[in-house]
């Protein structure tokens, strides 16, 4: 029962693990874990209480433990092609993470814990020698199992992950389950066991499965939170990240303008009606940003928030960050690097959105609130939202609520999956606005009287998101399938990029 709760947890961690890469880590997908690892539970304490009625064997038993370690040893090296397949397969379907996360979960992980599940009646009934002894028996049987459940959810999580990785650590759960079951076999079944079990800790001499190769691959790592590659295309450098779609920040040699995303958030200072003195950008990524802000705002420093030390050391190394000298990193997660800082802002710049999801603590009044405390007289936020074509229902819900904060939000879809959302402190007149953004730097004139001819003034909300209730993922999940296919994502361009 200790070594069943061990690998159990084990294989509901590393699922997380598994899964992230293709339908992210929000709390949808984290609801389908958990609640298909319960229900497996449940449905193997079913099955194992009326088979060992019926056959109250430890060679049976012994059978089931077995099952389940082999199972546990296949999910690593079917995981990949199951969840590439599954992933385009919702394309297909116009569902989204919620079905695909679910369907995922059920074929993958399910029947592994339907099998350790029928080890707790076996355990209760074998081990009990009477009705008298069954309430003692039954309370040691799940005081052990309740035992390895804490070291199976601790220790992957805190060391083999981190240190071997998610393949190897489903490889040494399941090696430990097959090895539960040798003290219940004797003669050639032990020899057998024994055999399959060494069999099972030799896979972890395998080496993980290698990545997928892509043209101009020029680095890739697995941080603490995410799977970093970094891509030549043409002259510039890209920035991928887990699913290998979205692209997180680009470097062009000679400019510091991508044609990008990035480039939006030079049209925001303008509007402040004077030079920017000090910015925020939350989700600094590789610097993108901040590297060509540092050329037309050189007055200003940056405070660039990035919750990965890995993805700011890439930044330096491939993307130039260091080139803007008025730049310091932080270390740290958006929200409360904001909570905590004494600081006080002419632009907050929110570029923190990781695909799939939108983190729902980065899109709530509470957040928009905070936000406002942090901005100086006529300070201005910035966001970059996602969208897809005929679907903006994630960038509206933000800019509602965003405008539930300030007096006057602004929204440009600036690209087919981005929308720029603009939230002032003070509200300027369309006349004025327009006049503010004609003042911008020469090489950014194109992209400001887009923005002034296409600009849209967001309403309240009417039933904003908070902290207590935003339902990201149930507005995101039509989106996810354009992200995840490959090449459905193509680069987009709004201006030239470099100066005419």
């Amino acid at each position: 029962m200790f070594l069943a709760g061990i690998g159990s947890m084990a294989t509901e961690i590393c699922a997380s693990r598994l899964l992230a890469p293709y339908y992210g880590s929000s709390t949808v997908v984290w609801a389908n874990i958990i609640g298909l690892i319960l229900a497996s539970l449940s449905l193997g304490y079913w099955l194992g209480g009326r088979l060992v009625d019926r056959r109250p064997s430890s060679g049976l038993l012994a059978g089931v433990v077995l099952a389940a370690a082999t199972w546990v040893a296949g999910i690593p090296f079917a995981a990949g092609p199951f969840l590439d397949l599954s992933v385009k397969g919702i394309d297909t379907l116009s569902t989204g993470a919620v079905v695909g996360s679910f369907a995922a979960s059920l074929a993958l992980f399910a029947p592994p814990v339907v099998l350790p599940g029928m080890v707790t009646p076996f355990a209760v009934r074998l081990a009990a020698p009477g009705v008298d002894d069954a309430g003692r028996v039954a309370g040691r049987v799940f005081a052990l199992s309740t035992a390895g459940s804490l070291i199976g959810t601790f220790v992957p999580a805190l060391l083999t992950i981190p240190l071997l990785g998610t393949q190897r650590t489903l490889l040494a759960a399941a090696a430990v389950i097959a090895a539960s079951c040798l003290p219940l076999l004797a003669g050639r079944r032990l020899l057998a066991a024994a055999a399959l079990t060494a069999a099972l800790a030799a896979l972890l001499l395998i080496p993980p499965g290698a990545v997928k190769d892509r043209p101009g691959l020029l680095h890739e790592e697995e941080s603490r939170y995410q799977f970093i590659q970094v891509v030549r295309s043409g002259e510039s450098r890209r920035l991928y990240l887990n699913e290998g779609y979205a692209v997180h920040s680009e470097w062009r040699p000679g400019t510091p303008l991508t044609g990008g995303e990035w480039d939006m958030f030079l049209a925001a200072p303008p509007l402040l009606g004077r030079e920017p003195r000090r910015a925020a950008t939350l989700g600094n990524a590789a610097g993108t940003t901040a590297r060509s802000f540092g050329l037309y705002y050189p007055g200003a420093s940056i405070d660039g928030v990035e919750l990965d030390p890995a993805v700011t050391a890439v930044g330096r190394r491939w993307f130039s960050l260091g080139d803007n000298p008025r730049l310091t990193v932080h270390t740290a997660d958006a929200r409360p690097f904001l909570r905590q800082t004494e600081a006080r802002y002419d632009l907050i710049m929110i570029d923190a959105y990781r695909q799939p999801y939108v983190p729902f603590y980065l899109a709530t009044r509470e957040f928009f609130r905070l936000c406002r405390e942090r901005l100086a007289p006529g300070g201005i936020v910035a966001l970059n939202v996602s969208t897809v074509p005929g679907d903006d229902r994630l960038a509206a819900a933000v800019a509602g609520t965003l405008r539930c904060e300030f007096p006057q939000v602004l929204t440009w879809q600036a690209l087919r999956f981005n929308q720029f959302v603009v939230g002032l402190t003070a509200p300027l007149p369309r006349t004025e606005i327009a006049a503010r953004l004609a003042t911008a730097p020469p090489d950014l004139l194109p992209l400001t009287r887009l923005f002034a001819r296409d600009l849209r003034e967001a309403r309240p909300a009417t039933t904003p998101w908070t902290d207590d209730r935003a339902p990201v993922e149930w507005i995101t999940d039509r989106m996810i399938a354009a992200y995840a296919v490959e090449g459905v994502v193509t680069p987009e361009r709004l201006l030239p990029t470099a100066p005419d």
